[in-house]
């Protein structure tokens, strides 16, 4: 670790030597047809290689497939049914729910976000046919913690994106305002109290992604560690939080801000190549091309373009830049999504990132890069 300490303003003045520039040659959104191809393209190679949805994972140990990475690929795949409408798509879904029981992992009694993430598709899934079952289990879990004390639960800011739509979703449901109250209580104590001060840093407007990562741990280069798929996983729960709450819940206005601030802080930081590097403001620490965190940070300012939270003029060129990044570099002839992280919590996590490595898990990149595409269709023309 270096002993020097560079500035924020001279991190971003030296990142944005390869951030786009006005000037720069004009490129423009594929047709929706296109990204609907290379959507399916990409979903196809998966649910291929998984022709059932109920068979356990084997990555150094067993694990059932309503984990965090296959449910982040089942958001995904919703956001691709509801812009185009096979029936194959549903089954799926409807398969691995049904196998499943509707529950999340490791029963009604977890507190675990990354357990939770799952309910997150059987709310969808209810939307679209009302079956009590179908709803049942996930209101029994969040409900026992919807009281008590403890509110400390999201010590790690992906939990944030796996968990919080939940409730926001359940809130919307019952138009019960308790479940928003209680979101917004662990969401902020994520924000201002893990670590010691909470993960965020106001001044620089990104997420650390624990309390490992809070000063005084620095990059190589100096600057502060702020992981690029971390940060995507908040973005992203700013997003599925406020597609479902209405306009007058409480704390809406908190998670506008957020995702407002969060993308603003981002935009300086894109590669000229159009990505994200894994560590957002050290390019010489695993810098590279890298799927995941360009997807989620994609798929927030193409959401936030499309809501007028965020100005067209402003991001269409960076949602552009990095969306046919991906599609021209990622997507392999089979439909194999190629430079994804795998998993971990920092840049050296899951590495080597290059075109033909496999990841250890290939489920949750493809969901955030089906979550974009689901955005930019409604972009594009």
């Amino acid at each position: 670790m270096l002993k020097n300490k560079f500035s924020f303003t001279a991190i971003i003045a030296g990142l944005m030597l390869v951030a786009p520039f006005k000037g720069a040659e004009a490129q423009m959104l594929p047709s929706k047809n296109k990204v609907v191809i290379d959507m399916a393209l990409a979903n196809q190679y998966f649910m291929k290689k998984w022709p059932d949805p109920g068979a356990v994972t084997n990555v150094g140990r067993v694990r059932t497939s309503n984990l965090w990475t296959r449910a982040v690929y089942y958001e995904g795949l919703m956001a691709l049914y509801k812009v185009n409408k096979q029936q194959q798509y549903l089954k799926y879904a409807l398969d691995w729910a049904n196998h499943h029981k509707w529950e999340p992992r490791d029963g009604l009694n977890t507190r675990n976000a990354d357990n939770q993430c799952c309910s997150q598709t059987y709310l969808e899934l209810y939307e679209l046919d009302k079956k009590a079952e179908y709803i049942e289990p996930t209101k029994q879990n969040i409900d026992k913690m919807m009281t008590g004390e403890k509110i400390d639960d999201w010590h790690w800011i992906d939990a944030l994106q796996m968990a919080m739509p939940v409730f926001a979703k359940l809130g919307t449901m019952y138009k019960d305002n308790r479940y928003y109250e209680r979101m917004y209580e662990i969401y902020n104590y994520s924000k201002t109290k893990h670590g010691g001060n909470g993960l965020y840093n106001p001044a620089e407007k990104l997420w650390w992604r624990d309390k490992d990562f809070v000063p005084p741990y620095k990059e190589p280069n100096g600057a502060n560690c702020y992981w690029s798929r971390g940060n995507g996983w908040v973005v992203a729960a700013m997003v599925r939080v406020l597609e479902v709450m209405p306009k007058s819940a409480p704390h809406r206005q908190e998670y506008v801000t957020m995702l407002k601030d969060m993308l603003e802080a981002l935009v300086p930081l894109q590669r000229a190549d159009g990505y994200w590097n894994v560590s957002l403001m050290d390019p010489t620490n695993y810098g590279g091309k890298e799927l995941t965190g360009t997807a989620l940070f994609t798929y927030g300012m193409a959401w936030g373009v499309k809501n007028g939270i965020i100005s067209k003029k402003k991001y269409l060129p960076v949602i552009t830049k990095a969306w046919n990044a991906m599609s021209k570099e990622c997507i392999h002839p089979d439909g194999m999504l190629g430079y994804v992280q795998g998993t971990g919590k920092e840049p050296k996590d899951g590495q080597p990132v290059n075109y033909d490595h496999i990841p250890d898990f290939e489920d949750y990149g493809l969901g955030c890069f089906l979550l974009a595409g689901s955005e930019v269709y409604r972009l594009a023309k």
